[in-house]
């Protein structure tokens, strides 16, 4: 009471120095009994104490001021005030109802808004904001509320996941108290309100549920097939607890190399595992209610395989190993390194030995350096290409976890020529020649000339086989017999039809036969006719009739041949086959018509190269 709201002035024209004419008084014509002004002064002030706006909060406040001091007969005037009251926070937050109830299944994820509940603050802005909490109570730590900033209302949230078959009711006691309190009115008491929250929660049909989040399972890699490495087992969290199937999800194990026992969640082997290749397996496991199939869980398994020592060691890399031929015995010419596929706990640890069949090298030694590492060294001075220029020196390497793995190792050493330094300069066949006085430049003159040579030798040969014809009789000890067949049996020499072996065993020497293009065949198959030779005619006429012949027929070649018998051969066997043989027989017989034959076949034995024998 009494707090000054505003001061109001009034003026007047007269002289304030005569008389009461200008002494001015004021006083409250509306506004009673919530303010009042001071005479004098014109400062209008609180009159009633505990002024509320939340019951009003506009006022219209008149003031009149009179001159002549306020007597009678004194000229007056008046203004309005319009005073507003502004808020303060002078109010608690209020819950309209004491209890609240909701409902929530049990399957409800996390963070689900369950319902909304308000305390109402009359307040006004940052007066009126609320917050919430919950403060006790058996659900405290299964549920939260949060605040709407915009509505000022409190949110009950799932903090923990529900189980129907656990708890079916949770309570819950919320406060909400402003944010930002007027300490002028603590001694109002405190400024909050309480409720009581229950939350039912319903039952649903769920899943299976396994009983852990995921499974790790340890297996030896020589596990045999078929062998059982671990187990998974899952559960209906319903009151009816239905019966549970196992499965793999084929798409996390594509290879198939697992499977499980579908009753009891037994995982086997399907085939041979391998830490090399594989040393992690991840799969899914699928546990099914088998009254309500759409009801299924999912977990993941992973599947360490554990390491066996089944790999022997090995070179790391491939080494290109060198000696000079200067060098001296205790040199390091190479520093080798091994893997090993395995991984013992223990670490790997590597030794090296002359393999047993050559316990003593007399070119070089193998120094185990107790690091994982061997070094390779000379054992005499100087070594020479042109001796050897290769060296093969075998190495054993084992390694120390159970049971013991080893391999031999081969190294190829180079023979090279070195400088001073005992640098590489060259380890090939040209460096040999090179290092004897030759010059690359004659070098490969010398290369030219042999190349040229090999052409001309070449060429020279192809012209040869070109020119020269190889003949029908190579040598007299390549002599063939002629197939002689006989269509009859009279006619002597007029039905032999002889064919040459000769030609077919060089077919280079031969032309093929063709079909002569100069002359019409009558027909393709036209018998040939030959003339009689025991006939009284000449025997150059009988070859002129003959060639004739030949030049008609379309089946011989269009060209005249000449086979030239350069060899007799032996006598047959059978001895002589002439009908001359008979004269012993038949001393009757007339021979005398062979006298004018004679002649006659001294000239065709002339014409073929033949001697007198040929008559008989």
């Amino acid at each position: 009471v009494g707090t000054s709201v505003i001061q109001v002035t009034a003026t007047d024209a007269d002289d304030a120095n005569y008389g009461n004419s200008a002494k001015v008084v004021y006083s409250i014509l509306q506004g009673q009994p919530y303010f009042s002004v001071d005479p004098e002064s014109g400062i209008i002030k609180t009159a009633l104490p505990d002024m509320s706006r939340e019951n009003r909060e506009q006022y219209q406040v008149v003031i009149q001021a009179k001159d002549m001091g306020g007597q009678m007969g004194g000229l007056s005037g008046t203004t309005t005030v319009n005073i507003t009251l502004t808020d303060v926070n002078n109010n608690p937050p209020r819950f309209p109802q004491s209890t609240y109830q909701f409902n929530s299944p049990e399957s409800a994820p996390l963070g689900t808004h369950l319902g909304r509940i308000k305390a109402n603050d009359p307040d006004l802005g940052e007066n009126a904001e609320v917050e919430y909490r919950i403060t006790d109570g058996d659900g405290a730590d299964m549920f939260d509320v949060i605040t709407d900033q915009d509505t000022q209302e409190g949110i009950i949230t799932v903090k923990q996941n529900l189980d129907f078959e656990h708890k079916m009711l949770y309570t819950l006691r919320v406060d909400a108290s402003n944010t930002h309190p007027d300490p002028r009115f603590s001694h109002l008491g405190p400024f909050k309100d309480t409720a009581v929250v229950k939350i039912s929660v319903e039952d649903i049909d769920e899943p299976p549920v396994f009983s852990k989040i995921s499974y790790l399972i340890e297996v030896d890699e020589d596990v045999k097939e078929g062998s059982i490495i671990g187990q998974v087992t899952a559960y209906d969290p319903d009151a009816r607890n239905n019966l549970i199937k196992y499965s793999v999800d084929r798409h996390t194990d594509m290879d198939r190399i697992f499977s499980i026992n579908s009753e009891n969640g037994s995982i086997f082997t399907l085939k041979p595992l391998d830490r090399e290749s594989s040393p992690w397996h991840n799969i899914t496991v699928t546990a099914t209610e088998i009254n309500n199939p759409k009801q299924t869980s999912h977990i993941p398994v992973f599947i360490r395989i554990l390491d066996i020592n089944d790999h022997a060691p090995e070179f790391a890399m491939y080494y290109e190993t060198f000696v000079c031929e200067n060098a001296k015995p205790g040199q390091l010419i190479q520093t080798v390194s091994v893997m090993d596929k395995d991984d013992p706990p223990r670490g790997h640890k590597f030794f090296f030995e002359q393999v047993p069949e050559f316990p003593l090298n007399p070119n070089f030694t193998i120094i185990d350096n107790k690091d994982n590492t061997a070094g390779i060294m000379t054992r005499k001075d100087g070594y020479s290409r042109n001796k050897m220029s290769t060296y093969l020196l075998p190495i054993l390497i084992f390694d120390n976890d159970y049971p013991i793995q080893s391999s031999t190792g081969t190294l190829t050493i180079r023979v090279c020529a070195c400088d001073n330094r005992g640098n590489m300069q060259s380890c090939t066949a040209e460096a040999l020649i090179l290092s004897a006085g030759l010059s690359t430049g004659a070098l490969i003159a010398i290369l030219l000339c042999v190349l040229i040579l090999l052409i001309l030798v070449v060429l020279f040969a192809a012209l040869k086989r070109q020119r020269k014809k190889e003949p029908l009789i190579i040598s007299k000890d390549d002599v063939r017999d002629n197939i002689v067949t006989y269509n009859d049996e009279g006619g002597g020499e007029e039905d032999t039809q002889a064919f040459d072996i000769g030609t077919l065993r060089n077919p280079e020497a031969r032309e093929d036969s063709k079909l002569r293009r100069d002359v019409m065949p009558e027909t393709i198959f036209q018998i040939r006719r030959t003339v009689p030779l025991w006939e009284n005619i000449d025997v150059q006429d009988f070859i002129h009739r003959r060639l004739k012949e030949n030049d008609a027929d379309p089946s011989a070649p269009p060209y005249d041949s000449l086979a030239t018998y350069a060899y007799e051969g032996n006598d047959s066997i059978a001895e002589s086959l002439s009908s001359l043989e008979s004269l012993t027989a038949d001393c009757n017989q007339d021979y005398e018509y062979l006298s004018d034959w004679g002649p006659r076949f001294k000239k065709l034995a002339d014409m073929y190269g033949g001697d007198d024998s040929d008559k008989d």
